[in-house]
């Protein structure tokens, strides 16, 4: 006869999740193997109350129970679920890690020698550290040398990282016996903590260095000149290798992260290798033609404006963009063309204008001449 899981964990059919998982747990630790050792009864009752809650545990699995009972895992109501170990749900009920049976007990009451846990006395290498900085639009351009001073903890140079002082060294930690931890008993169960002597080192320092108080380590300011290469941009990163902390236990440093800030420029707007120039020109150029004078990085250039210019064209100077950083191609220079409109005319000026005007046709006017007759079309 199939038993009931309600009745196996003790509780009733409107328990609530919290209420199944704490009869659960109570019911776990009272027939798991390892405080019944050789007790077949107390195995076969931990498995039957582990399946119990892997099912009455879980929301969907509670609801198609309720509903269809057994039946709905054994394929009869289109169910079907594959058995779990219950040491596999045990240990997930209460966090332990990998394997089963007393190893997983042990780990989690403190009862054996299964866990593992990093040596503490181990080289531990030391934290990266970032550095921001702010270059000029130029800088950024053509690369620069800074100065920049960097707070970080180095390893002490009176004891050279050990936290000793000199002619002394470390030894057994008397509290926990070098584990590095300490046993607390409550009933059966024993808890393992952390040795709050050597704090988990298992040894204590007999003399602690007077620079550095034992740490192996002290903050200072370290002064370091960098070299900033040309074609950087906002947000380039730059790693300095070994210019991070200093590591515990006499580990490897860390590394130094330069993140680049580019202040803007007054004349040019990057995108990536490319660079970007507005030039406003007179309209007598725009319509005839005319050279006009271009700044670039490198300097001024000489360029030519073809006759029937519009306002907002680009043009391309070819190879006066940025450097790449990855060894490319030099980026290009493009320049937008803007007409500007003669401002504050004299009498003398309008009329000479006007007349002008008035000597020109459509046909000077493309532009002007496809839209009105596209507007006329629409208008129909």
């Amino acid at each position: 006869m199939a038993k009931d899981y309600y009745e196996l964990l003790g509780v009733s059919r409107t328990a609530s999740a919290d209420e199944i998982k704490k009869a659960y747990r109570k019911l776990a630790i009272k027939y798991h193997p390892d405080k019944n050792p050789g007790n077949k009864e107390a195995e076969d009752k931990f498995k039957e109350i582990s399946h119990a809650y892997e099912i009455l545990g879980d929301a969907d699995k509670r609801a198609k129970y309720d509903q269809f009972g057994e039946a709905a895992f054994s394929g009869a109501a289109g169910g079907g679920t594959s058995y779990q170990d219950p040491f596999d749900i045990f240990n997930q009920f209460f966090g332990g890690g990998g394997g089963g049976g007393s190893s997983i007990f042990e780990n989690l009451f403190g009862g054996g020698g299964g866990s593992r846990r990093r040596n503490p006395n181990a080289p531990q290498r030391g934290d990266d550290l970032r550095y921001d900085i702010e270059i000029t639009f130029e800088e950024a351009i053509f690369g620069a040398d800074k100065k920049i001073n960097i707070p970080k903890m180095v390893a002490c140079d009176s004891c050279h990282g050990s936290g000793c002082e000199s002619g002394s060294g470390k030894k057994t930690c008397p509290r926990c016996n070098g584990t590095g931890q300490t046993v607390v008993s409550q009933g059966f169960f024993q808890m393992r903590q952390t040795c709050g002597t050597c704090k988990g080192t298992g040894q204590i320092i007999e003399k602690p260095c007077k620079k550095c108080r034992g740490e192996g380590r002290v903050r200072t300011e370290k002064s370091l000149q960098i070299h900033i290469p040309p074609g950087v941009d906002n947000g380039s990163k730059l790693r300095i290798s070994g210019e991070g902390e200093a590591g515990r236990n006499n580990g490897a440093n860390g590394d130094l992260y330069i993140i680049i800030h580019v202040a803007p420029s007054d004349v040019f707007h990057r995108e990536g290798t490319d660079l970007l120039c507005e030039i406003p020109i007179d309209y007598m150029t725009a319509a005839v033609g005319g050279v006009i004078e271009v700044p670039t990085i490198s300097g001024k250039t000489k360029m030519k404006v073809p006759a029937g210019t519009q306002s907002g064209i680009i043009l391309r100077l070819k190879g006066k963009g940025v450097v790449s950083l990855r060894g490319g191609a030099r980026g290009d220079l493009h320049i937008r063309i803007i007409v500007e409109t003669p401002a504050k005319l004299n009498k003398k000026q309008e009329e000479l204008l006007k007349a002008f005007q008035d000597s020109l046709g459509q046909d000077n006017y493309p532009m002007h001449k496809e839209f009105a007759k596209r507007a006329e079309n629409f208008m129909k």
